[in-house]
């Protein structure tokens, strides 16, 4: 199975039809002061890296990395199509934007999910992120994990 991950523009039917879907199960799972998520317009800012991974052409997952101007980026928008898990694109797409963070100059990358997500709070674990504070303009929330990884 061969997965093809790169950059590419989020304004596309495939990936906002992603977008949707990935709102879908946010909302379904937390309150909305509760979720943070970007929207379009957001992840097409310079700033913004946006990956999208393919198989066999097919969009099943992206994910973005917000460069936050002190050498930190954040992951937002990491979703990998339901019908498509198992493929091992979640984590894929999170060596992609790690690669991305280190070919940008960036040294550590952090992020927030949800407490209800354990599929993907064992990804970042696994691949070595640790527990942290919140960050930038976060809060405190009992619904939210904040995590980081030196990438450097």
């Amino acid at each position: 199975m061969t997965l093809d991950i790169r950059k590419e523009p989020p304004r596309q039917p495939d990936v906002i039809d992603l977008l949707n879907q990935s709102d879908a199960y946010a909302q379904s799972l937390y309150p909305a002061e509760s979720n943070h998520l970007v929207d379009l317009e957001t992840l097409e800012k310079p700033e913004v890296s946006f990956l999208v991974a393919r198989h066999d052409g097919a969009i099943i997952g992206c994910c973005a990395l917000v460069a936050a101007g002190d050498g930190s980026g954040e992951i937002k928008r990491m979703f990998v199509d339901p019908k498509a898990r198992g493929m091992r694109a979640g984590r894929s797409l999170l060596d992609a934007i790690e690669q991305t963070a280190r070919d940008t100059g960036l040294t550590t990358v952090r992020l927030e999910t949800g407490i209800y997500q354990p599929e993907a709070i064992s990804l970042y674990r696994k691949a070595g992120y640790r527990d942290i504070e919140p960050f930038g303009s976060y809060k405190p929330d009992p619904l939210s994990l904040f995590m980081e990884k030196i990438v450097a």
